[in-house]
């Protein structure tokens, strides 16, 4: 698990973008899409909105996107597994880079046809606590056809990284600028921040 982590953490110190396709097992990133679809059937995905607490808003012009927060209390193995390898991760990240990361949050992400979010930072303006953004996409079969692609701005030029599951995406929360192109079928993640 140690390769996986320090591939993430070398591709992000080289690139500004780290990047895996082994971080989840299959049968992790299967595990995980089931328990968001059985939620999603249930209708407990809510609209996504823009802002932190204090300044959240909603605009299907900027994000159209649903969520379901991750949460140990929900007591759903699949969500546990994923946050026991966050816990890990966490722990490798500030023994080896000394990172001080004290927390993370992460929900389900799910772009249903035609969805998309416009460009922009995950740092809050008046909140700078989220120091790492982190992506784990959960689509077996994507095809490029299906667009979807998170597309990352940086001055040297733009990187596109496919939704295919096995993909994890990991960057600093307050340096990429980046957003979702507009997919073309279901496109299904879990997305979160690691905290300082």
């Amino acid at each position: 698990m140690e390769n996986n982590f320090e591939l993430l953490i070398s591709s992000l110190l080289d690139n500004k973008i780290g990047f895996s396709n082994q971080f989840l097992s299959d049968s992790l990133a299967n595990d995980l899409k089931s328990n968001l679809l059985s939620l999603c059937d249930n209708q407990k995905f809510k609209s996504a909105g823009v802002g932190n607490t204090e300044n959240l808003i909603q605009n299907k012009n900027v994000r159209s996107d649903e969520i379901y927060w991750l949460d140990r209390k929900h007591e759903n193995q699949s969500q546990n597994d994923f946050l026991d390898l966050m816990d890990e991760f966490v722990q490798y990240m500030n023994m080896t880079c000394y990172t001080g990361i004290t927390d993370y949050e992460f929900h389900y992400s799910m772009f249903e046809k035609g969805a998309f979010y416009s460009k922009h930072l995950d740092q809050f303006q008046q909140n700078s606590n989220r120091k790492y953004s982190m992506i784990s996409y959960l689509n077996a079969d994507w095809q490029t056809e299906d667009g979807g692609e998170l597309l990352i701005h940086q001055t040297e030029g733009n990187t596109k990284i496919e939704p295919k599951q096995g993909n994890t995406v990991f960057f600093k929360s307050d340096e990429l600028v980046h957003e979702v192109l507009v997919t073309n079928t279901r496109r299904m993640s879990v997305t979160g921040w690691l905290k300082g």
